[in-house]
């Protein structure tokens, strides 16, 4: 489904059910015989929320929607005091009660949606009436009240930067809180043509995805009692609670009103708790909805099917947030070195796998170790340097496992010697692995990125070579400048996507690249003789790949443009930049091994 495209309502069965002296106006998708689904919305909005994502979930499961107290066709109380958190909670279980009394429901909250389904799902035996949550931009409010207290009385840095940049992502709730000028404002805001001109103008949302209730201006209004019956008198007075329920929270990096930062304290709260970060902002049920659907089916199945979908294994539980948690990796050349250590390292982050190697045997001895390292991770037989076996495995990698959120182009291979004495053949070979292979990744995986829509990394393996130069590894050096050069250019390319590209250049690394690297224009017996000198050189050097692995999850956490590791290579790095004519003195010297 395209994340743009516009989508034809749902054929809804309406209903009503009566909660605590309120009638909430219930609608309801798909076979009542399978498992339920409640989707629950936030301000402004209505069921309408759930229309490009329903109708997908009601392939499987029974899908029911409905209006909040308040909102659209629901009963609108006339007192503040009637949109508590509480009331709202009860409104909750009143549906999952009506809609499906003989099995728990699960709950996908989105907004005051969420909160109220935080609520819920924090009140004791919760788990006999709710089967899961996925929480989208909206957090609990006593997490996030104890998180400001902590903060005020235990101030850090990091503390005191979370509660300045979240109170003025916040300061519209407390225009709310005023008796007039807010009413006022949302008058004027209330049609909906300005409001989908408002939310594209702040998030990007695509105005022909936004779909609203003729009941649009009288919901803002009334909606603001959800401010002023909450806001301060959970943050004020906060009593977090824990839950049993198994939670996947959804964090909107790029949210206007809620900083990521505000739910690092979750994990203390919820027993069985995923975390996906994602480069999105706060209306995501419009901006993405296909996304948004993967994301909920993939937790859905693990929870109804005893089954390990690629976001719920990848999104494992932690105890401290993990921003690479819940991640999809695909790595090349992942059998040894440097991409078995990136893949181990990832593996302790909480991501998936998908690893690719030449050699089946060696990719497979790295699934299994980042399977022991508790990640869920698949071995692929894959030649970089085929195209069209390396598009066929980006097609496989999207239809099996979905679009990956990073991808690591490590395989290379290596050519030592002067590049006159080098034959046709090994040239070819060296190009066509170690920058026709970078090349063909990120292009095949970076437009997977770029349909989705919701940015990604790019991570090419380059060299130390590519800025240093050297008579002894001309062609070598020459292929890893290409794959420099075209990952700074692919950098500025895909930048207004947030995807992200960052070329690593490691120097001296003990890997076995230099076992399996041919020497152009030696014979045999010289050749091998000179590998085994280079061997015990790059030994002693000691420099091992799990080192260049931290380099590259750095760089993948911090967005970083280039990253010479080694200290030569960082030497050679800045030596290039402001001294070259000292490099091309150091390029006529002989190595000897």
């Amino acid at each position: 489904m395209s994340e743009h495209a516009v989508q034809v309502r749902p054929d809804w069965r309406r209903g009503t059910v009566t909660g605590d002296g309120v009638t909430l106006a219930t609608f309801e998708l798909g076979d009542p015989e399978n498992p339920t689904v409640m989707l629950v919305h936030g301000w402004p909005d209505t069921h309408h929320l759930w229309t490009h994502i329903a109708p997908r979930l009601a392939e499987k499961y029974h899908v029911v929607a409905y209006d909040c107290r308040g909102f659209g066709e629901s009963d609108r109380p006339g007192e503040v005091g009637a949109y508590r958190l509480a009331e709202l909670a009860d409104d909750l279980f009143a549906v999952a009660e009506a809609v499906s009394p003989d099995a728990p429901v699960h709950v996908v909250g989105h907004d005051w949606g969420s909160v109220q389904a935080w609520e819920a799902v924090s009140r004791p035996r919760s788990h006999t009436r709710i089967a899961s949550f996925v929480s989208v931009s909206g957090p609990n409010l006593d997490h996030l009240g104890q998180l400001l207290r902590e903060g005020l009385t235990r101030p850090t840095p990091r503390r005191m930067r979370t509660i300045a940049t979240q109170s003025l992502s916040s300061a519209y709730t407390g225009l709310f809180q005023l008796p007039v000028l807010p009413n006022a404002l949302l008058t004027a805001l209330g049609s909906p043509r300005a409001w989908k001109q408002f939310l594209h103008t702040i998030e990007g949302t695509p105005p022909e995805n936004v779909v609203v209730a003729e009941t649009l201006r009288r919901d803002m209004i009334t909606g603001l009692a959800l401010y002023r019956a909450n806001i301060r008198q959970k943050l004020a007075r906060p009593e977090p609670r824990s839950t049993a329920v198994p939670v996947l929270q959804v964090v909107n990096e790029r949210d206007i009103a809620l900083r990521p930062a505000i739910y690092d304290n979750t994990p203390a709260y919820a027993a069985k708790l995923w975390r996906r970060d994602t480069p999105t902002g706060h209306w995501l049920p419009y901006t993405h909805p296909g996304y948004l659907t993967d994301t909920i089916l993939d937790f859905l199945a693990a929870q109804t099917d005893n089954v390990a979908p690629p976001t719920v294994e990848r999104s494992r539980v932690f105890a401290e947030p993990k921003p690479l948690a819940g991640k999809l990796v695909v790595i090349t050349g992942a059998g040894s070195g440097i991409g078995r250590e990136t893949a181990l390292l990832l593996a302790e982050r909480g991501c998936e796998l998908v690893l690719a190697d030449r050699n089946l045997d060696t990719a497979a001895e790295t699934a299994q170790a980042c399977k022991f390292a508790g990640a869920v991770a698949h071995a692929y037989l894959l030649d970089v340097s085929d195209t069209d076996a390396f598009a066929s495995f980006a097609a496989t990698v999207r239809e099996n496992h979905g679009v990956p959120d990073i991808v690591i182009n490590n395989a290379g291979i290596g050519l030592a010697g002067g590049a006159l004495a080098a034959t046709d053949e090994q040239v070819d070979r060296l190009f066509d692995v170690n920058l026709r292979g970078v090349i063909t990744g990120s292009r095949e995986f970076g437009r997977q990125m770029v349909d989705r829509g919701v940015g990604g990394h790019i991570v090419n393996v380059s060299s130390a070579a590519a800025f240093t130069p050297s008579r002894s590894l001309g062609l070598y050096s020459a292929s890893k400048a290409g794959v420099l050069l075209f990952s700074e250019s692919l950098r500025a390319e895909l930048a207004e996507h947030r995807i992200g590209v960052s070329a690593i250049c490691p120097g001296i690394v003990d890997t076995n690249i230099v076992s399996s690297s041919p020497i152009a224009g030696l014979d045999a017996d010289t050749e091998q003789a000179q590998r085994d000198r280079l061997n015990r050189f790059y030994q002693r050097r000691g420099f091992t790949p799990d080192r260049v692995a931290v380099e590259i999850v750095s760089a993948i956490e911090h967005n970083k443009a280039v990253v010479p590791v080694t200290p030569e290579a960082k030497v050679g790095y800045r030596i290039y930049r402001f001294a070259p004519w000292l490099s091309r003195i150091g390029a006529r010297q002989k190595v000897t091994g």
